[in-house]
């Protein structure tokens, strides 16, 4: 205050550390928040500071400080003030702000800007009923008949209205009445004329828009409507008026079948010419420092490759394993599949594969299904992971070899074979099917004829899986439909 004249008001709410403050340091506090948002008042001239609490008076001789209080008062003795009692039944102007307000009914006739405004957006006003003892008054709000009266306007210029007006004063009621207002209602309830476009616009904004009804869904939104006013085809056109809403539409989740229908990857020409890949991580870490598994697909052949690593390792050593893995076994591929792992999207990898002539395949963020035979090839892992530790104990690296070659030479549905058997022409040899095994004489051009057959039932076999499985897919999904 300058003067007998108010300066600035300023309060905040108190931070969750300073909860626990004493009385002591919460009034001293709000000092020195004054000081500082009104240093460039304060600073320099003489001032003075009234306050309620009486021990704040003694703070620049208070023998014993804490370390809050001295930090505090370094920068209080910046300024040139003197901190007098003033007593809180006295200290009105103060105690204003942060009491709760004993509602006089004379300081309600002045509402706040925004509070008019917004009662008159609402049609509502303060209407005084009546005056007691002790000036206390007594108000109410009503609701301004202002849309019902633009209702009843506008309803003599309804065609079909005044046909069923013309048939109620011949007898003939049916649902709907005449009030003795001298406006049409339907079942009770208002009927908006249909040539009152603005009428029903504002009503349903008003349903929808206002801070007191949050966006509610078509369903609702018609639901509260229907008890006061009716129209034709009113259900679609709150639908329509829903459906356009931009902000409904920005934070409302999806509810509806997801669009579009599955598009399947091409089915690929030879082995190892398309693979897909991905990581699994989270594992203990072993003794040989490995934490994380980089799981390779042929998606022909549908063998695997399962490489231990370590989360820190750099793009240098992912890339030399990944060609002392796959390039030195089976070749350069066409393309990759993969999600959009940090390091499938580094430059480095994107430089390393462009040199090589692969095609990066990246899937849409948020999309695993695109690369879902990794995601489902990762599942049998973790599955063969955790029955090889509780069977044979040990970590779990050690077994990792023999888990690959388990899971290779194991018959796969969709290609109706193992993947050992469909890279190499029969399955591998084990100890399950030593007797089995019979050493076979294959010429090559045979074994270059039973390659062809072979990767063509495998072909057709996976055509069939992917047809199954997007009609199986398409059942819960529907076609995106794209305007011109």
């Amino acid at each position: 205050m300058q003067n007998g004249k108010v300066v600035a008001y300023a309060s905040r709410q108190l931070r969750v550390h300073e909860v626990n403050y004493p009385t002591h340091d919460l009034e001293l506090a709000a000092i020195v928040f004054a000081l500082k948002i009104w240093r460039h008042y304060l600073y320099g001239p003489p001032c003075k500071i009234y306050t309620d609490h009486k021990s704040l008076k003694y703070i620049f001789t208070q023998k014993e400080l804490n370390m809050r209080q001295r930090r505090w008062l370094e920068l209080v003795k910046d300024y040139d003030l003197e901190i007098q009692y003033h007593e809180g039944k006295a200290n009105v102007v103060a105690d204003a702000l942060s009491r709760k307000a004993e509602h006089s009914s004379r300081a309600m006739w002045i509402l706040p800007e925004e509070l008019y405004q917004e009662f008159q957006r609402l049609d509502l006003e303060v209407k005084e009923c009546g005056e007691v003892e002790s000036e206390i008054r007594l108000y109410t709000m009503t609701i301004l008949p202002s849309i019902f009266d633009e209702i009843k306007v506008g309803q003599p210029g309804d065609v079909k209205l005044e046909r069923v007006k013309t048939g109620m004063k011949n007898g003939i009621n049916g649902p709907f009445q005449l009030h003795e207002d001298g406006s049409i209602r339907y079942k009770g309830r208002w009927c908006v004329p249909m040539k009152c476009e603005h009428i029903k616009k504002q009503i349903m904004e008003e349903g929808h828009n206002t801070p007191y009804s949050v966006h509610p869904g078509g369903d609702k939104l018609y639901k509260d409507l229907k008890q006061n006013f009716w129209w034709p085809r009113m259900k679609n056109e709150v639908a329509e008026f829903v459906a356009r809403c931009l902000n409904c539409q920005k934070v409302k989740a999806e509810r509806c079948k997801p669009k579009g229908l599955v598009q399947p990857l091409e089915v690929p020409t030879w082995k190892w010419d398309s693979i897909s890949m991905d990581f699994v991580g989270g594992l203990p870490l072993t003794k040989s420092g490995k934490d994380k598994i980089w799981v390779i697909v042929d998606r022909l052949t549908k063998t695997a490759r399962f490489i231990p690593m370590n989360e820190t390792w750099s793009m240098d050593k992912l890339a030399k394993a990944y060609i002392r893995h796959v390039v030195k076994y089976h070749g350069v591929p066409r393309d990759i599949v993969s999600d959009r792992d940090s390091r499938f999207l580094s430059q480095f990898w994107k430089e390393l594969q462009t040199a090589m002539g692969t095609k990066l395949k990246l899937s849409t963020a948020f999309h695993p299904t695109t690369d879902g035979q990794t995601e489902r090839t990762i599942q049998t892992l973790e599955d063969m992971l955790r029955a090889c530790v509780l069977d044979l104990q040990g970590s779990w690296d050690e077994h990792l070899d023999l888990i690959e070659f388990s899971y290779n030479n194991s018959y796969h549905t969709s290609i109706g074979m193992a993947p050992y058997e469909a890279l190499y022409g029969q399955k591998c040899r084990s100890p399950l099917c030593w007797g089995d095994m019979v050493d076979q004489v294959v010429l090559g051009p045979q074994y270059l004829q039973d390659t062809i057959e072979k990767i063509k039932v495998i072909q057709e076999r996976m055509k069939a899986a992917q047809d199954r499985q997007k009609s199986y897919a398409d059942l819960g999904r529907k076609p995106a439909e794209f305007e011109q």
